[in-house]
This record gives structure tokens, sequence and C-alpha cells, in this order.
């Protein structure tokens, strides 16, 4: 490292900027298309094949509105997310965002909230798996331990996740292209299909009678974590190629794909079938809808076909949050808050091996623990209060601070500050129609990253930035 450079950068109060130049980095290899495939493929598992039944437990066959007021709420963050990617372009994604608008204190708690938010998600993910194993082998009558399954399939993607991006890339991309064609595919037939009904989503959605407009915003967010994916773009910040421009667009257009696929699914899908399909004979959400949608509208066959695809999905979606989450614990290695072991590298693959490892430990902890619906509320919890986060850091970095000379971002969002007002004020609102349960994670994340850095980070941060002191002198 220059000392030149790390003098200038000591100056305008970028520590962790001069850490990460000292610290080994990931060669960057992830294209504008391979991010998207990648952002894509860890939102649908989970979104698209488990969440729709819980949703639609919650306020009917309207869901679909739920999923476009997610998608609308999520904007902002995207839109501010974009902006602070394009001038940070590093792994670890919002933590790097909030560790230089606040101090290492709050990057310290956000890191790891958003650690725990992103391997929820691909907990969550790799649980609805086993809803569609347990279809395939019922109907081949075959007879699994469906616990062994999935931590077989955790240790897989544990696996590839350190044999490098790459790896993951071409795993995806043909799972993600077959599911989505083949989906796609039986809605279009859907809609030319003589009992299909148009009036039953709309009256879900918009008939107040039949829907109180409080729980639409309790299903949207419930449904929110759905497009956790995105924010796994920024995450793999140090690993795309030119990422002041490919982030911004890999994200926005992620979003787009996103919300559009959701929408059109779930509109199809609940006009498609009458009667409350979606729940089970004990009156409790499915954890396997897409297969019980292709089931009664194609057949018990075709069911299957997309029930493995399904839960190849999923695993796909648990692969992509694993890459995501382990970056975290990565970027705050490099930062001296977690131990340097965390930042390590390894010399093969290029792959930081340990927290990919911790990571995928802990997802098995979750697996084994916690219930489903618990997951998601937590996860999308999460997930909102970083949008909040998020929206503000654009907000404090914009101002005329010479503390902040350093933020030059390539991309802009539009419309603000009110853009991110808005971010605030509707993330607020979620996260209290969710209930104490995400409340609860929150003030869970709180003492864990408080603990983390006052028992490890204060130390060690402070004695990297003594040693940087020295050096520039």
């Amino acid at each position: 490292m220059q000392i030149k450079s790390a003098t200038e950068k000591l100056l305008k109060g970028d520590i962790s900027g001069v850490v990460s130049e000292v610290k080994s980095t990931i060669k960057r290899s992830l294209t504008l298309i391979g991010l998207i495939i990648v952002t894509v493929a860890a939102s649908i598992g989970s979104g698209l094949f488990v969440l729709p039944s819980f949703a639609a437990a919650v306020m009917g066959p309207g869901i679909w509105l739920a999923f476009l007021l997610a998608g609308l709420v999520f904007l902002p963050g995207t839109l501010s997310k974009s902006e602070l990617a394009s001038a940070m372009p590093e792994n670890g994604g919002a933590y790097i965002y909030l560790e230089r608008s606040f101090g290492p204190l709050i990057g310290t708690i956000s890191g790891l909230g958003l650690w725990a938010s992103f391997l929820l998600k691909s907990a969550f993910a790799l649980i609805g798996f086993s809803a569609y194993m347990y279809a395939v082998t019922n109907y081949f009558d075959i007879e699994t331990n469906s616990t062994f399954i999935i931590m077989s399939a955790l240790a897989l993607i544990t696996i590839l996740n350190i044999l490098g991006i790459k790896k993951v890339k071409a795993f995806q991309t043909p799972i993600l292209a077959l599911t989505t064609i083949l989906i796609l595919a039986i809605c279009v037939i859907q809609l030319f299909d003589a009992n299909f009904d148009f009036s039953r989503p709309i009256d879900g959605a918009f008939d107040v009678s039949k829907n109180d407009p409080i729980l639409l915003a309790e299903a949207a967010a419930l449904v929110f974590v759905a497009y956790a994916g995105i924010y796994k773009a920024g995450a793999l910040g140090g690993e795309i190629k030119d990422p002041e421009k490919n982030l911004p667009y890999g994200m926005l257009i992620s979003l787009l794909l996103i919300t559009l696929l959701y929408v059109v699914v779930t509109f199809i899908m609940m006009g498609a079938i009458d009667g409350e399909w979606w729940l089970t004979v004990d009156g409790e959400p499915r954890e396997d809808p897409i297969f019980a949608f292709v089931d009664a509208v194609a057949s018990t066959e075709i069911g299957i076909a997309m029930a493995l695809l399904a839960f190849l999905t999923m695993i796909s979606g648990a692969l992509s949050g694993l890459l995501a989450a382990s970056r975290f614990l990565f970027a705050m290695a490099k930062d001296c808050l977690l131990p340097d072991s965390l930042s390590e590298t390894n010399k093969r693959f290029g792959t930081p091996q340990w927290s990919i490892i911790i990571t995928g430990v802990a997802m098995g902890v979750c697996i084994l623990t916690l219930p489903v619906k618990d997951v998601a509320k937590l996860a999308s919890g999460f997930q909102i209060m970083v949008i909040v986060a998020l929206n503000a850091c654009v907000i404090v970095l914009r101002k005329d601070n010479p503390k902040h000379d350093w933020y030059k971002p390539t991309f802009r969002s539009p419309l603000f500050p009110f853009i991110q007002v808005f971010g605030i004020v509707a993330g607020g609102i979620l996260v209290y129609l969710m209930g104490t349960k995400a409340l609860i994670g929150a003030v869970a994340a709180l003492i864990l990253g408080l603990s983390t850095y006052k028992v490890y980070g204060e130390k060690n941060y402070q004695h990297a930035r003594k040693n940087l002191d020295s050096e520039s002198e």
C-alpha cells in the first residue's frame, strides 16, 4: 500500500478504505448478467416457492398486490443502495455503507444483523426445500430422512461456495432458466383456460369488505424477504467487474424482473384455482404452493417435475444467500471488527473459507431450531430495518461535510431526499405491523453487535487505526 494513498484517506476519515487496501481482496469475476442471475436466483427460491401460501393465509387471493407493495417499498432502498454501491464497490455491501456513514459501532451492529438476515433467508429456502422433496419422495414411495437431506444440501452449498463464485453461477444458470420458463409457460396456458377467474385476485386485493387494508400491509411485510436477494449484489461488490456501472444496473434490473415475476405468477395462481387451496387439511399454510398449483391445473406428473426444479431452485437460492452472508463476516474482519482469520482467503480458490464455514454452521442451527414462519418474519424484519438505515446513509453522506469528500457516487438516486424519506417512513410502518417477533430480532441484533464490538472490535479497530496513523507519518 502506498503511504500517500493511505494518508489521503486518513485525512478524509476513510479508515476502512485504508484497511481494505492493506488486506487481501477477492478477484472480480462477476459480469452484469452473472450478477442478475445470482440476485434473481437468491430471491425466487423461497420468495416464489414458499411465501405465497403464507401471504395468502394472511390476506387471501389478493397477494399479488402484497408482492407489488413490497416491491415498491423496496425501490427506495434499492435506489439508495445503488448509489452507495457505485461509490463503495466492495465486499460487505450495506455493512460497508453503514460503517463509513455512522462509524464502527453501528457498522458492527448492522454487519452482524445483515449476516443474520441473509443466513435466515437461506435457511428459510432450505426449510421450504424439504416440503418439495417430500412431494417427490411420496410420489415415488421412497422413504427418506428430511433432516439428513437438508443438512446434506447445506454441506453441498457450503463446499460450492468455497470452490468459488464461478462454480456458483454455473450451478444456478440452467436451474434458474428452466424453472422460470416452465412456470411461466404453465401460467400463460392458464390465462386462456375457460375456468380462469380474473375477478378472484382483483377482488381479493381491492374489495375492502373482504380484505382489511391492514392485512395487505401485514402480508407485504411478510413477503418483503422475497426481495432480499437483490441486496446480495452489494455484498458481492468486490467481486463484480466494472462495479460502478454493473452494481446499480444489476440491482435495478433484478428488482424489476423479480417484481414482475412475483406479481404475474401469484395473480395467475389465485385466478386459476378456487378455494383456500394454499392451506393444509389442518388449516396451516402449505410449504409447497407451486407444487399444489401445478398439480391442480396441469397434472401430478408435471407437478412432480416442478417440485424437482423447485428444490433445486431453493438450493440455488440458499447457495447465493450463504455466498452473500459470508461476505459480511469477511468485510468486518478486514476492518478488524472480527477475528482476522475470517478475512483469510483460500489459497487455491480465493474465497473466504472460514467465513463461509461459520455461516453454514449457523444456517444449520437455524434450520434445526426455528419454525418456518418465524424464520421468514425475522429475515423480513432485518431487511426492512436495513432499508431504513440505507436510506438514512444517503441523506447523511450527501450532506456538505468535509469528512464525506471521498463520497463520489457514479450513480445518484433520483428525487433525493423525498424517495429516501418515503423509504424510511414506509419501512418503519412495515416493521411495526410485523409485530413483536421482528422487534425481538432487532433487539437481539443490537445486543449481539454491541457486545461483539465492546469485547473484540473496539480495541482491535483502534489498534489498527493507530498503526495506520504511525505508517502515514
